[in-house]
């Protein structure tokens, strides 16, 4: 892909990468996790070499997501921190997703939406990672009455993280010019000014 000298950059390598292995970790655990949930889903364990092999991997690409899902968390945590735009933001939604975002509250490098995002995700990840080492009856010894919650919450939590990641995959497919930020680290000008004005104006000095 050929891009212009005057795009601007969004994510530097290792920001992306980072994204990369916490999206990659979340597919995988994913698709273990169904394998699980469900006996119509169990086929899915031969992704891993079977069964066996998927109990084995899934805790530790867990602790792999874990782990960097933290280190993201504390590059961008300052970053979503929600303000009296972001919350205006979110009450006007309904225009953004008929089209209409030109009255849209000015934003920054993330928008109302990505923030509260950010915010949901980071729950998720928090519940499943407590529950998950509950439940890791191979390394850890808690209380059989625990380790059932432990089961209920991250269950419910991995189900609410997956339809988030949907609504981040989707929007990002919605918003035209949006992955590539992510595969080569860069947006157009003109992306920037329509639908991140305040950090357009921050990165550029202009209106």
């Amino acid at each position: 892909m050929i891009r212009n000298p005057r795009d601007l950059r969004r994510y530097n390598a290792s920001e992306r990468a980072n994204h990369w292995i916490v999206g990659i970790c979340f597919i995988l655990l994913a698709l273990s996790g169904l394998a699980f949930f469900h006996p119509a889903l169990f086929p899915l364990v031969n992704l891993f070499g079977g069964g066996t092999w998927a109990r084995i991997l899934h805790p530790w690409i867990g602790v792999v997501m874990a782990v960097f899902f933290v280190i993201m968390f504390f590059r961008f945590a300052s970053l979503n921190l929600m303000g009296g735009k972001d919350w205006d933001w979110l009450s006007k939604v309904g225009k953004m997703v008929d089209g209409n975002d030109h009255d849209m509250p000015e934003q920054g490098k993330y928008n109302g939406g990505q923030k509260l995002l950010f915010w949901l995700l980071t729950l998720c990840m928090v519940l499943i990672t407590v529950s998950g080492v509950v439940m890791w009856r191979s390394q850890f010894d808690f209380p059989v009455g625990l380790v059932r919650a432990a089961v209920v919450v991250h269950a419910a939590a991995a189900a609410f993280m997956i339809g988030l990641i949907f609504v981040h995959v989707y929007a990002a497919i919605w918003t035209r010019g949006t992955i590539r930020a992510m595969l080569y680290g860069t947006v157009t000008r003109a992306w920037a000014k329509q639908h991140h004005r305040g950090w357009y104006r921050q990165m550029t000095g202009k209106d």
